[in-house]
């Protein structure tokens, strides 16, 4: 099993920064990708951005050179630097692992205003 905790979300106005973290604990070791999906109202869950345990990283195209995703590997923590908001980013955004099984953490609100 792991355990997911994310912290970072908030409101925020168009233009503004926010950065996302999850960190992941229990059986940590087999990881080997962690990411972000988020899903706005009347909206299916997208993949925002996923980074593997060697670094490769996959950015949804909405969000290429706005958001920036990395990871602590000892930490087994993964942020999200987002930058130049829109309110079109405003969605719940959900920390992602995949192991050995797929995990997902409880969902941050993050909210853009205009």
């Amino acid at each position: 099993q792991v355990q997911l905790v994310e912290s970072g979300g908030g409101l925020v106005q168009a233009g503004g920064s926010l950065r996302l973290s999850c960190a992941a604990s229990g059986s940590t070791f087999s990881i080997n990708a962690m990411g972000w999906y988020r899903q706005a109202p009347g909206k299916q869950r997208e993949l925002v951005a996923r980074i593997t345990v060697g670094g490769f990283t996959t950015y949804a195209d909405s969000v290429k050179g706005r958001f920036t995703i990395s990871r602590d590997n000892p930490k087994n923590t993964v942020y999200l630097q987002m930058n130049s908001l829109k309110p079109e980013d405003t969605a719940v955004y959900y920390c992602y692992v995949r192991s050995i099984y797929e995990y997902w953490g409880q969902g941050t609100q993050v909210t853009v205003s205009s």
